[in-house]
């Protein structure tokens, strides 16, 4: 008998919306069947998804939850609640190495420690890999890939965190004969840290100068750099929080050449520029709330280019990278205060801890430019792009699924899989000038706007005291979230249905490569050439 059965909603795959009628039975966790008519016994409880789509459990695969280096931000609880609350199931967070430690075992045991009978979800890790030791890459790499950490990441900027091309080449050389995926913030560190400098010496240091100093052509440099170490190592790589136009040029070249080259983006590199780093005046630094890096970028037209790169099938994965600081906290965002001798405040972007928290807004946010395909694009004067619905749960679900080895287990609507399932709420029917759509309240009526869900920081459930997307409108939010076939989250009636605790640790297999080929002759080589090296 089943436990759960989903009636009357849209399913949503990576490749179709699947025809209306169909309902998802589960039992014991996993989805046991999709079906028409099935049986609903004494004990099992039936859901009336009153025609809206019914998408997998988000898989966000980059946030930063309780790390060392972010001591005022998200605790695994509440970045973990915050997950649920936005529709998210599953979370891979990161296990930072410090530059001291000759091994990577003392971070993961440390991180399994904190998220441990703490989240909401379910969790994995990936480490950060800062010292590159013979027993980094002979011995604690191997051992990490067959307990399920399959996924390294690697900083070409930042000083405590920042590798040189030789031990970047050395991990993705060692990751590539393990099946590892291998993560890369790329921007070129030289240009950033001299063109700060300069800033600085002119006097330059209130937020809006962030920008300025990492521009787009230190990013574009770096995945140039980082895309060559890729090919000649034959490993394949995602390139995170990808930004610059430039830079995506690259990754499309690349990939029409064949090579297994990834690429992924955030919410904020769609929505937001850089006049969001501008604050109300010099001894303010609210602006320091959208301090990322990347930085946000000037023109609006970047970011149109971005929402193209999603569409055309150039970005594989869109993540929250959520990291979170406090913002009216002296540890937080207002660590860019400096204060002198004699009491007088200046601010200076170098000191303030980049990121933004966007866990429980990513799939709202992404949802709110997607299309039914049977319906079609919307038309409007300036013709924004939209995604259609597969492709939003193949960069929010499926995709990461794939990519981090978690296949088996998550990432898409069939049976086998873990029942993680989000239902929105129903979408507008046009009728004349108005809309009919089901609101947040759960009522029927007729509003004028078709994005009744305003975006406030009071509403969210990370424990930060801003949001970067404050008083942004979307037009869907998910209503009801299961997690392995139980509900825990119902927006009208209780919110948070969970607790610490239910979130399980996965450990997962190796990559699956979605874009290219691995054994590609190196540009420049002769066929055979690297086996004299490799």
């Amino acid at each position: 008998m089943l436990d759960l059965i989903i009636r009357n909603g849209r399913i949503v795959t990576a490749s179709e919306i699947l025809p209306a009628g169909l309902e998802i039975g589960v039992k014991d966790g996993k989805i046991a069947v999709i079906g028409i008519g099935l049986d609903a016994g004494p004990d099992t409880e039936v859901v009336d998804a009153e025609g809206a789509y019914i998408t997998p459990g988000g898989v966000d695969s980059h946030a930063h939850i309780e790390q060392d280096n972010s001591p005022t931000g998200d605790t695994w609880e509440t970045g973990s609640r915050s997950a649920i609350a936005g529709g998210n199931t599953t979370v891979l967070a990161f296990a930072s190495q410090r530059r001291d430690e000759t091994s990577i075992k003392p971070c993961v045991e440390r991180y399994h420690a904190k998220a441990g009978s703490n989240s909401y979800c379910d969790y994995g890790f990936h480490v950060i890999v800062t010292n590159a030791t013979y027993a980094v890459l002979e011995e604690d790499l191997p051992s990490l890939a067959a307990d399920g950490i399959t996924s390294v990441k690697l900083y070409m900027t930042y000083l405590p965190l920042r590798l040189g091309d030789g031990d970047l080449f050395s991990i993705m050389m060692a990751a590539r004969q393990l099946g590892v995926t291998t993560m890369v913030h790329a921007e070129n560190h030289d240009m950033v840290d001299q063109i700060a400098k300069r800033l600085a010496a002119r006097g330059h240091t209130q937020t809006q100068f962030h920008a300025v100093a990492r521009p787009q052509i230190a990013e574009t440099e770096a995945t140039y750099r980082a895309i060559s170490l890729a090919e000649v190592t034959d490993a394949p790589i995602l390139l995170v929080h990808m930004s610059a136009p430039a830079a995506l040029e690259h990754v499309r070249a690349a990939q029409a050449h064949l090579l297994p080259i990834h690429a992924e983006t955030c919410p904020h590199y769609l929505y937001l520029t850089s006049q969001k780093l501008h604050s109300h005046s010099y001894d303010e630094i609210d602006g320091a709330q959208h301090i990322c890096a990347p930085p946000l970028r000037h023109d609006k037209k970047d970011l149109e280019q971005l929402w193209a790169e999603l569409a055309n099938g150039t970005y594989t994965v869109v993540s929250s990278d959520h990291a979170p600081s406090l913002y009216d906290h002296p540890n937080g965002k207002k660590r860019g205060f400096v204060v002198a001798e004699d009491g007088t405040k200046t601010v200076d972007f170098r000191v303030v801890p980049n990121g933004v928290p966007g866990i429980e807004t990513r799939l709202p946010l992404l949802f709110n430019r997607t299309y039914d395909p049977e319906v079609g694009p919307p038309a409007s004067e300036d013709a924004p792009v939209h995604i259609s619905l597969p492709r939003f749960v193949a960069l929010t679900s499926t995709n990461p699924a794939q990519l981090y080895g978690l296949a088996h287990k998550k990432g898409s609507l069939q049976p086998g899989l873990d029942a993680d399932i989000v239902i929105w709420y129903p979408e507008a029917t046009k009728s004349g000038s108005s809309s009919t759509v089901l609101t947040p309240s759960s009522s029927t009526e007729s509003v004028a706007s078709p994005s009744p869900f305003l975006i406030t920081n009071s509403m969210l459930h990370h424990c930060i005291d801003y949001t970067p997307f404050e008083g942004m409108s979307v037009r869907n939010w998910p209503r009801y979230v299961f997690l392995r076939g139980r509900r825990v989250w119902d927006r009208d009636n209780g919110g948070v249905l969970g607790q610490p605790g239910d979130g399980e640790y996965l450990p997962r297999t190796k990559s699956r490569i979605l874009t290219g080929q691995l054994g590609r002759t190196v540009t420049g080589m002769a066929y055979g050439e690297r086996k004299a090296w490799a």
